[in-house]
């Protein structure tokens, strides 16, 4: 039952423009990392990038190769747009998006990692089988139909993102509107509506919009009866997102999702229109790889849905810690800003250096180091690493003191602990991260 479920045939509208449509926003995103310096300024300028801790041999190319990287980026997306030499330019696309996530952390946001995602998944799917070079150059190839299961991977992979976007959301800083009314003061100066974003129903309105829109959007344009108000409300919420908050392609990507949710004779009608078939044959075709394709769709989402819950097997506050932040839909939850001092002490004296950061980072990297306890711990290593090739071995200890949602400042790092001769525990809490002692 549940093979000809997910093997039966449906019309590949949806997929065919919406492969289009991804292709444009991930040349847009190569080429306009570009254009609005960017590059420069995470990749270029810094001396050396945070990696995720493992991907250290990730590292930006010398000079401005960067910049031809991502050029290099923004053809294969236009060439995914047009559907030529599809897979080719989306396994390519995907793999040079993927080394440079996994090379700086500067610049995170779960907007990224959802495209690295995206870019994988979209490597394994038929969407140039129509509306594509690759279709008009090889017809041998060319479909008007996928299996359901297409369909269902990505609603599902759509579902669980938002879900935990909503659920996120249910702690106290959000619920009672303080965290938004943080996010909102910081565009006060914003052209038009930052005045009006000072209001004090501003607040609640994002705080209790946002959280029932993550929450109800995918059941709502399920249903045929809401779909049409749930995608109006979408187009609001995402260039509300976009204007305010300027998040780069992840609003229009969203919007472009939504057309998976319509009839195939609308898609046909507005985006394919001097193509009127669409198919209705329900033909089920079951292949011959077909337990590997459920068994692999099943450690999909079972990853999926586990690592935006392993924060809880971790002592203390995700939201001060960190620990089990990166990877799980945890999307502007909280304002952090902190400052914290390093000093070096060379093993066998009694030498002490107070580290200068300017040395040693750009200003973006200043930003970010100040409430990352694993952005202090890699700059401990590199500290040691830089020591050791002069033939000197060190200590290095930190002392920092973070805010969380505009509260009291507290220390975070134990000062007592030299960071150089600690190792990094991907799935244990660090004990030099000073407890929280904040209400959970």
């Amino acid at each position: 039952m549940l093979n000809r479920w997910l093997f039966k045939q449906v019309d590949n509208s949806a997929l065919v423009v919406f492969r289009a449509l991804f292709g444009l926003l991930i040349a847009i995103e190569a080429f306009g990392a570009i254009f609005t310096g960017w590059i420069r300024r995470t990749l270029i300028e810094p001396d050396f990038t945070f990696n995720f801790i493992g991907f250290e041999f990730l590292q930006p190319l010398p000079g401005n190769g960067m910049l031809w990287y991502y050029g290099v980026m923004g053809v294969f997306g236009i060439f995914v747009m047009l559907g030529f030499k599809y897979r080719m330019s989306m396994i390519f696309y995907t793999i040079m998006w993927a080394s440079v996530y996994l090379m700086q952390k500067s610049s995170y946001n779960n907007h990224y990692y959802l495209l690295m995602l995206l870019c994988f998944v979209m490597c394994f799917l038929p969407a140039n089988r129509r509306f594509s070079l690759d279709a008009k150059i090889k017809p041998a190839i060319s479909s008007i139909s996928m299996p359901r299961w297409v369909w269902v991977f990505i609603v599902l992979q759509l579902w669980i993102v938002y879900t935990y976007a909503s659920v996120a959301k249910f702690y106290p800083d959000w619920l009672d509107g303080s965290f938004p009314a943080l996010l909102m003061k910081s565009k006060a100066d914003y052209w038009l509506v930052g005045e009006f974003l000072q209001q004090s129903w501003i607040r609640y309105a994002i705080a209790y919009f946002g959280l029932a829109f993550d929450l109800l959007i995918i059941p709502l344009l399920l249903w045929k009866r809401t779909r049409l108000p749930i995608f109006l409300a979408a187009i609001f919420f995402h260039l509300f997102n976009s204007f305010i908050f300027h998040i780069g392609i992840f609003p229009y990507m969203s919007l472009a999702f939504c057309i998976f949710f319509f009839p195939t004779e609308k898609i046909n009608k507005i985006f394919l229109r001097n193509r009127k078939e669409h198919y209705n044959a329900g033909e089920i075709i079951i292949p011959s790889y077909r337990n590997f394709l459920i068994a692999a769709m099943s450690v999909w989402f079972v990853i999926q849905i586990g690592l935006p819950l392993r924060h809880w097997f971790f002592q203390d506050d995700v939201l001060w810690t960190e620990e089990g932040h990166r990877l799980s839909w945890r999307m502007m939850l909280r304002g952090k800003s902190g400052r914290v001092a390093f000093k070096v002490v060379e093993k066998g004296t009694t030498d002490t250096i107070f580290v200068d950061k300017k040395e040693y980072l750009s200003r973006k990297q200043m930003r970010a180091i100040t409430s990352k306890p694993d952005l202090i711990w890699q700059f401990a290593q590199r500290l040691e690493e830089d020591y050791a090739r002069q033939g000197k071995k060190i200590e290095v200890y930190a002392e920092g003191k973070i805010s969380v949602n505009g509260g009291p400042y507290k220390p975070l790092i134990d000062p007592k602990v030299d960071l150089a001769a600690e190792e990094w525990q991907h799935f244990k809490h660090h004990d030099w991260i000073l407890p929280s002692e904040v209400e959970k």
